[in-house]
């Protein structure tokens, strides 16, 4: 098995090299025949998978200055904010064109253009999960590290990363299908004139669609859904399984989860080599050392001058940035500056109707997801294609059925807009039921709690940070859909419902640069405001008297 994946990947890794040292085409002639879907299949995962090790990167990083840098927190959570929330569009524009212009001969600018796309789908929402893990990480664990003398690198090593461990594997299995939700424009994209396309799924999905060819648009619907259940199968159930490692129980048992892969695996003797190898390591690094030396008081290079270089060169990118989108929107009328905080107005309550509509469910969904292992071994795959599944591929028939109701998109936007964020709720409710420890529900059980009871004592308080987590993801999310719910092709007609991303998508689709940089300073604008005032609040009390572990 271990081979076969080796190969697969060793097959991707080179059909991607491929691609990206063939010679420039700004688009090329996608072949809707059921025999180049597995090509396209795996060059797209090829993508995604480069992205996602983008996106860990762009967590670990992130997601630990934010979390121990005081001073620079108050730049990096507000702007982690806005880059969540800005549509895809928002900032595409000036990524391909700049990365074109760069590989003027080849394919790679198009290619990075497009894992960039993939990326800022999948970064967020893992970066936001291991952020508030390490904002939340127990006092008592904490004070072992400081008893034993942990350095930064083995506090991280030792107590952090294993805390926030399965946070980020339910959050990297929604990055993923974050990614999948925006593959089409990710591959197959429109700027003013110019017509920019990749071979993939992506791709395929769209010419299938914009063709009207139901048997390819039928085939491209089961390769995704094969692929969907094969990753989750080889990679995201075993991480699941692996994952339950580092839960916080102190006594009692759980029914545990299993995976025929993560069974495999540990029976391997390569993985067994590795486990020796760790366990030599580990047995070298708890031998009894020398005290270390006393630090000086003012800091070293890598916690002091180093972070606050790197602040003042993002600074520094930021302004530059606004002085450049300045110079786009100066000639916006005031006029159709109304107009956008008019429309910016209605996208924020249809944002807010999203999220609340999806909480109804997917709340009571996760805790039976991961209070259950055997409930979760059934529907943890299920949950993996329909999350993964890009949302837009749908908007037709729900579109049609809106239609047939008499529901205009102004109303059935805030379905389309649920379609694709209601899924960073679930994941991050079942990462959060998954980690309540066995010998509490023991506890409610002995103490005949009735479900009411259990829900409002345990469960909920167990739940509250990661669903605060989720809600602040979905909310960015349905900001990063509003691109595709408020501005739908049906029937060859283009349906608009009046908010902030149908102005983005017009503005993008007619090269109007000046109307989309005022549009999206609007929004940014927006979300910080609204999660200054909302969001920082929910996640005080999160960390305070709604954790369980402080």
């Amino acid at each position: 098995m271990l081979v076969l994946a080796i190969v697969g990947i060793a097959a991707g890794v080179a059909g991607l090299a491929r691609q990206w040292s063939g010679a420039y085409r700004p688009a090329v002639e996608i072949d809707l025949s059921f025999s180049a879907l597995p090509r396209y299949a795996l060059l797209s995962l090829s993508r995604g998978v480069a992205a996602y090790a983008l996106s860990l990167a762009f967590t670990l990083g992130y997601g630990y200055w934010a979390a121990k840098d005081r001073a620079a927190e108050r730049v990096l959570v507000p702007l982690l904010d806005v880059l969540q929330s800005i549509p895809v569009l928002g900032f595409m524009p000036g990524v391909v064109l700049a990365l074109v212009a760069a590989f003027p001969r080849s394919n790679v600018g198009l290619e990075l253009a497009a894992i960039v796309m993939i990326f800022t789908g999948q970064a967020w929402n893992m970066t936001f999960s291991y952020y508030h893990s390490l904002r939340t990480v127990p006092h008592d664990l904490a004070e072992v590290g400081r008893l034993y003398r942990f350095g930064r690198l083995r506090q991280l090593a030792w107590i952090e990363l294993p805390f926030s461990v399965i946070g980020l594997v339910w959050n990297s299995m929604m990055s993923m299908a974050g990614g999948w939700f925006f593959l089409m424009v990710s591959e197959a994209f429109v700027l003013g004139t110019h017509d920019f396309r990749l071979p993939g799924l992506g791709s395929y999905m769209s010419v299938a669609a914009a063709r009207g060819d139901r048997g390819a648009m039928a085939a491209s619907v089961v390769a995704m859904a094969a692929l969907i259940v094969l990753l989750d199968q080889l990679i995201w159930r075993p991480a699941v399984v692996w994952s339950q490692r580092f839960r916080l129980d102190d006594a009692g048992r759980a029914d545990e989860a299993s995976s025929w892969v993560y069974d495999a695996l540990r029976r391997s003797r390569l993985v067994a080599w590795l486990e020796a190898a760790r366990r030599r390591a580990t047995d070298r690094a708890a031998r009894p050392r020398r005290a270390p030396r006393p630090r000086p008081a003012d800091g070293s290079w890598t916690t002091r001058v180093f972070p606050a270089l790197l602040l003042t060169v993002l600074a520094g990118l930021l302004a530059w940035a606004a002085i450049a989108s300045a110079a786009l929107i100066r000639g916006v009328p005031a006029a159709e500056w109304r107009s956008i905080l008019i429309d910016a107005g209605l996208t924020l309550a249809r944002v807010l109707a999203a999220v609340a509509l999806g909480t109804l469910w997917t709340l009571p969904a996760g805790l039976a997801i991961g209070l259950n292992p055997r409930v979760s071994r059934v529907l943890q795959p299920i949950v993996q294609v329909l999350a993964s599944f890009p949302a837009p591929m749908l908007f037709p028939a729900v579109v049609a059925a809106l239609h047939a109701l008499g529901i205009g998109l102004g109303l059935g936007s805030v379905l389309l807009m649920l379609l694709g964020t209601q899924w960073y709720v679930l994941f991050n409710v079942v990462a959060g039921a998954t980690a309540i420890p066995a010998d509490l529900r023991e506890a409610s059980a002995l103490f005949r709690l009735s479900r009411w009871q259990r829900f409002r004592s345990l469960y909920l308080p167990a739940v509250f940070p990661h669903l605060v987590t989720g809600w602040v993801t979905a909310a960015g999310g349905a900001w990063n859909a509003s691109i595709v719910a408020e501005y739908v092709t049906f029937r060859g007609e283009t349906l608009v419902g009046r908010g902030l991303g149908s102005r983005i998508s017009e503005a993008a689709a007619q090269g109007r640069f000046g109307v989309l940089a005022a549009s999206v300073a609007v929004m940014a604008a927006l979300v910080v405001a609204f999660n200054r005032l909302v969001w920082r609040r929910f996640h005080a009390l999160a960390e305070t008297r709604f954790s369980l572990v402080r």
